[in-house]
Order: C-alpha cells, then sequence, then structure tokens
C-alpha cells in the first residue's frame, strides 16, 4: 500500500466542495433577514431546510451573544475562514474570533439580501450574501458580507463542519 503525500487531503477536500457545488440550487430572492427568513425557508426543499434552520440558529446566537448555542452548532472539527487566516477547529474559534464576532454583532442589523442551497448526501452548502448596517465611531456604516457554510448531517443532527466569510465595505449612496 503507498502512503499518502501531504497533498492528497486537500485534494479530496477540493474534490469535496467542487461536488456540493454542482448539486442543483434552490435560491431564496432578496429579503430581510430578520423579517423575512421564515418566508424564505418554506421556499426551500424540505431535506435541506433543517439545515439551513442551524445556519440561523447560529447566526442569530452570535448576534445574542450566546456562546454555547454557537459551540453546539460548530462540529469539532470545524475549519473557518476568515481574511486569509484560518482557525482549525472549534476551540480555536470560540477561544479567539468568537466573542469579537459576538461583540461585533450585537448592534449590527443584518440583512439577508441573496442565498443559495445545495445538498450533496450527508453534506449541504449554504451561501449567504448580506448588507451589514452598523455604527463605527458615532456614524452609521454598511458591510457587503458572503458567507459560505457547510454543514455535514451527523447521527441525525446538522453540524457546522466549514465556515468562510468574507466582506468589505460597502460604498456609500450618492446623495
Amino acid at each position: 500500500m503507498h502512503e499518502r503525500t501531504p497533498l492528497v487531503a486537500p485534494v479530496l477536500a477540493a474534490l469535496l466542495v467542487a461536488a456540493v457545488c454542482a448539486c442543483a440550487a434552490t435560491a431564496a430572492p432578496a429579503r430581510e433577514h430578520d423579517a423575512n427568513a421564515a418566508e424564505a425557508s418554506q421556499m426551500l426543499k424540505v431535506d435541506v431546510q433543517s439545515a439551513v434552520d442551524v445556519v440561523d440558529r447560529f447566526s442569530a446566537a452570535l448576534q445574542a451573544g450566546d456562546l454555547k448555542t454557537v459551540e453546539l452548532l460548530l462540529d469539532a472539527g470545524v475549519l473557518i475562514l476568515e481574511s486569509g487566516g484560518a482557525e482549525r477547529n472549534r476551540q480555536e474559534y470560540l477561544a479567539h474570533h468568537a466573542v469579537s464576532d459576538m461583540e461585533f454583532l450585537q448592534d449590527a442589523r443584518v440583512q439577508l439580501v441573496q442565498r443559495t442551497v445545495r445538498r450533496s448526501g450527508a453534506l449541504v452548502w449554504v451561501g449567504s450574501e448580506s448588507e451589514i448596517h452598523y455604527r463605527k465611531n458615532d456614524r452609521p456604516a454598511s458591510l457587503l458580507s458572503t458567507e459560505t457554510m457547510i454543514l455535514e448531517e451527523i447521527a441525525g443532527n446538522w453540524r457546522i463542519v466549514h465556515i468562510h466569510w468574507s466582506s468589505r465595505a460597502r460604498k456609500p449612496v450618492a446623495a
């Protein structure tokens, strides 16, 4: 039997993500996350709805400062990528960025603009595009945010196994 080279795991992971992305998509139209999430959820296929509910519960827990729920919804081996950095497991995220993410989101308003959901076997891929409205130096500010979460069905429960966050400042609208 041949030994695995260090490149096998990343190549397999890339193929897995590509397989998930190749599945049929279900997208919800633009809408307010906090006011219309239930309506958007009704548009999703039943087999992915519970996974999308986990994404929404995770986001709500972060915004509410509920570290226990955040911990419960993340798989122990979750990989979180953001701004060129990586946190390679749940404990690393909880010990580092979770608290600052909660502090930032505490007074922010997150508006879901678009969501795409795909399923492949025991995996669901949820891509969300949002606007985040907050105050910076006592002035209103906005971020355009993208989020990808991959969830795996483990023993009948969905757990978040990967998150990728990306954001940029929204350009001010000309008056």
